[in-house]
């Protein structure tokens, strides 16, 4: 696994949100980015996490935060997700795994003494000029907001 760290420029990248529209990196050219990644939509860890952005979007917003959630899930299940829990951000659909292996965030993992390969939930701060700023490997799923906004 060859996650991109603080310092990287992170490469441009495409994929379909929850509704089919496609997204780029470069949609947000001079803007300040949070890109989550989790494992699978709708799964009690992933949920909290999302909601709790989502409780804590006008602040993120108002630090001049844009926030990207990113899985492996279909259009139709991130659509779902988003709906169900009235998310105000995009859920990528990177079925492919191409923004996935871009950031480096796929490979083995243990879950109840099995290993497998999978995406590690992390987060990514990309700056204004698209260099990652910071990236928060341990993600508290419950107060991932301030994990964010308090630098630590």
């Amino acid at each position: 696994m060859n996650t991109l760290s603080a310092g990287d420029k992170v490469p441009d990248f495409k994929a379909n949100d929850q509704d089919g529209n496609v997204v780029s990196l470069s949609d947000y050219a001079g803007k300040k980015l949070i890109v989550f990644f989790y494992p699978r939509a709708s799964t009690p860890g992933c949920t909290a996490e999302a909601c709790n952005l989502r409780d804590h979007y006008a602040a993120l917003q108002e630090a001049g935060y844009s926030l990207l959630g990113v899985s492996a899930d279909s259009e139709k299940k991130q659509a779902n997700f988003r709906n169900k829990y009235d998310f105000p951000f995009p859920l990528l659909a990177d079925e492919d795994r191409q923004v996935i292996e871009t950031f480096g965030v796929w490979g083995p993992k243990k879950f109840m003494g099995r290993e497998f390969d999978g995406i590690h939930r992390k987060t990514f701060i990309i700056d204004s000029a698209g260099i990652v700023e910071r990236v928060i490997d341990k993600v508290n799923t419950k107060d991932h907001a301030a994990q964010i906004l308090d630098g630590k």
